[in-house]
């Protein structure tokens, strides 16, 4: 299919960088709180439960070679349980904002970041109601189309900004949906979690 967009698919699996050594600790208590709070809240599709690990961590976990060099703040999209904004505050240590309006959500995220003693700013709001800042990577997980996305995504955006969004089987049809764009650069990379889905990394979408 050909796309009025530059656009790589990415066939080569990326390497990943460091992660740091007490990272396993902290996502062993992220994990039981998140058990823990489950039967109150609808964090995760219940399905999902016995392969929490691979479905929801490792899934968030392989964006961490895709973030640029140098980068310094982060902005997660909808963060229900904290996917994939909340591990890569753990993975990286990023200044990381996560953003959920869900207030009981919110809650379980200040609880997280508490309990693995990792400072991250919890925005009880909708994305339109969080005042814009720059940042240097924005990531959303199963939150809304791409085209809807990318305008949530533009209010942090600038120049060099990077977009990081898992997507399912529905990523190509969603690609079409994209305005053309002289500027903007899309690179696809296969999920190592799910083969039906894809990693779409997005450059050059800042408005203006």
């Amino acid at each position: 299919m050909r796309y009025a967009l530059p656009l790589r698919v990415m066939t080569e699996a990326f390497a990943s960088g460091p992660l740091p050594p007490d990272l396993s600790e902290k996502l062993d208590r992220y994990e039981a709180l998140l058990r823990k709070w489950q039967g109150a809240i609808n964090l995760v599709a219940p399905s999902t439960l016995p392969e929490l690990r691979r479905r929801h961590f490792e899934d968030s976990l392989q964006l961490v070679p895709l973030i640029p060099a140098g980068a310094k703040v982060l902005v997660d999209l909808g963060s229900g349980a904290g996917f994939p904004g909340m591990v890569l505050a753990l993975a990286t240590g990023l200044e990381t904002h996560l953003i959920e309006s869900d207030q009981r959500k919110a809650e379980f995220l200040r609880a997280v970041s508490r309990e693995t003693r990792v400072p991250v700013t919890v925005h009880a709001k909708r994305v339109e109601q969080v005042t814009p800042f720059p940042a240097d990577v924005v990531t959303a997980r199963a939150l809304a189309a791409l085209p809807v996305l990318l305008g949530y995504a533009s209010r942090f955006a600038g120049p060099h900004t990077v977009a990081l969004f898992p997507k399912g089987r529905g990523a190509e049809a969603e690609l079409t949906t994209l305005p053309a764009s002289s500027k903007m650069t899309i690179d696809l990379h296969p999920s190592r979690t799910d083969p039906d889905a894809v990693l779409i990394r997005i450059e050059g979408f800042a408005r203006g």
